[in-house]
């Protein structure tokens, strides 16, 4: 059985949306896709089980928090 997922961030504006983006990118090859709508990123995640979809999405949240850090303490 395959399961997808997909998952949606807003930022206050595109290019923190770019950043984000571009720096998650390398992490999320072969694992999920990623597109860009301005301030908006969505994820589309597709595995063989809830396990797996589940442990990609709990990476992705945790990286994407860990940018967002920095990004906060780099201002």
């Amino acid at each position: 059985m395959k399961i997808k997922a997909k998952i949606k961030m807003e930022y206050p504006n595109e290019k923190q949306a770019s950043i984000v983006k571009k720096s998650l990118d390398p992490d999320n090859k072969g694992y999920l896709t990623s597109k860009q709508d301005n301030s908006i990123l969505e994820f589309n995640l597709e595995g063989d089980s809830l396990r797996t979809i589940l442990a990609t999405a709990d990476d992705l949240i945790f990286n994407e928090i860990t940018v967002e850090n920095i990004m906060k303490n780099t201002k």
